[in-house]
């Protein structure tokens, strides 16, 4: 995107910004600040709880539609989920500001804003971990620092290593043959999950996501999937190597453009890494299993990237709105790629939905329809056969 291009979208979406408090949200100040947004856009926002906590937070969702708690017929579905390790907090905070962005922009009738409200079914989750977050905020206030505390939900689980493992499935199906999209879950699912986990699992098998994004922090880089290598592990090290999916051009087109949106991700120089484009096959990083972003496009087909959007886990509030104005536009471009790259490109990359609110039954994503060694067999029979080289 050309300088100029990429000063005019900023402009036609910011001329109207509305003023906002840069600070760190406590779990009672997130639920007030949600009810507030939803106070000031009631017919265009609808709070609601997926479940709670190992200690009874609720995990709350604002949602935003002009249409609100309704599915209309073929109008995606995307989410944003923040804070799913308790110390990586811009992610909840961003999630904030961009609540109430979203709601002063559309009662301003910023055009853009108002066109990505109403054609799209937005659904925010600030904190997926506000049991880990409040013990991090905690330490925080008492200066007592360490780079994992508050990570983990309250029984100590890393809720990104505490998904169903697909990938194992979906590896051997390449090979022998079976299928790689909308794998089963096994049927003791339940006893191997933490309460967050199970409430996000039974929230993306009820709604018809489409595109999703979960934010980290400690890097800065957008990582796509596959995050889990072939050969996982290696006489107990991990391994390292690229492990794409059937739709890694359109993967690496998503996290591109959160990239090239963001204020300097694109760099990629950041926190002492380089990531070329500031994106990065999640395998190629580092392997990483039974982790949220690849549980989501194996199990419901959802295209969901994992953002890393600062070095520091717990930034002080003095940058929270630097970081917000690196991220602001990158946030707003993300979610308008369901109307765009997901609905207008090819069938074999298109998300299509057959049955308005029928849970991920009710889509059909054909893209990755054959096991690997099939499409690679095909490949072959359609070129003209060469000499070894």
């Amino acid at each position: 995107m050309s300088d100029l291009v990429s000063i005019f979208l900023h402009l036609l979406l910011f001329k109207l910004v509305a003023p906002v408090t840069f600070r760190h949200h406590r779990y009672d100040d997130l639920v007030r600040m949600l009810y507030k947004v939803h106070n000031e856009c009631p017919h265009i926002t609808r709070v609601y709880s997926i479940g709670r906590s190992v200690k009874g937070r609720h995990l709350y969702v604002l949602e935003f539609s002009d249409y609100p708690g309704i599915h209309e017929p073929l109008e995606p579905e995307v989410k944003y989920v923040g804070n799913m390790h308790g110390n990586e907090v811009l992610g909840r905070e961003l999630l904030l500001q961009l609540s109430e962005f979203l709601c002063e922009e559309f009662r301003n009738r910023n055009q853009r804003i108002v066109r990505l409200v109403e054609d799209t079914r937005i659904h925010i989750m600030p904190s997926m971990n506000p049991d880990g977050y409040e013990v991090a905020a905690a330490a925080q206030e008492r200066d007592i620092s360490g780079y994992l505390v508050g990570r983990n939900n309250a029984n100590g689980v890393d809720l990104n290593r505490n998904f169903p493992d697909l990938n194992t499935y979906i590896y051997y199906n390449e090979k022998n043959g079976g299928p790689n999209h909308h794998l089963p879950l096994p049927d003791n699912w339940k006893s191997q999950v933490e309460p967050e986990t199970q409430a996000v699992i039974q929230w993306i098998r009820s709604f018809n996501f489409v595109l999703s994004a979960n934010l980290h922090g400690g890097a800065v880089v957008a990582n796509y999937p596959y995050d889990k290598s072939l050969g996982h592990r290696v006489r107990g090290f991990r391994r390292t190597a690229n492990t794409p999916t059937p739709d890694d051009k359109l993967f690496q087109k998503l996290a591109k453009i959160y990239s090239y949106a963001h204020g300097w991700m694109h760099q990629g120089w950041n926190c002492g890494d380089y990531f070329p484009d500031g994106i990065t096959n999640g395998a190629s990083w580092y392997s990483l299993s039974k982790g949220m972003q690849d549980f989501n496009y194996l199990h419901t087909n959802c295209f969901e990237i994992t953002l890393e959007l600062s070095c520091d886990k717990f930034p002080l509030q003095g940058e929270l709105q630097r970081e917000w104005l690196g991220n602001r536009e990158a946030l707003i471009q993300f979610l308008e790629q369901v109307n765009f790259q997901l609905k207008r490109s090819t069938p074999q990359a298109a998300p299509k939905r057959k049955i308005p609110n029928s849970g991920h039954r009710g889509r059909v994503l054909p893209k990755k329809v054959q096991p690997r060694a099939a499409r690679k067999k095909e490949t072959m029979m359609k070129q003209p056969q060469r000499g070894p080289a």
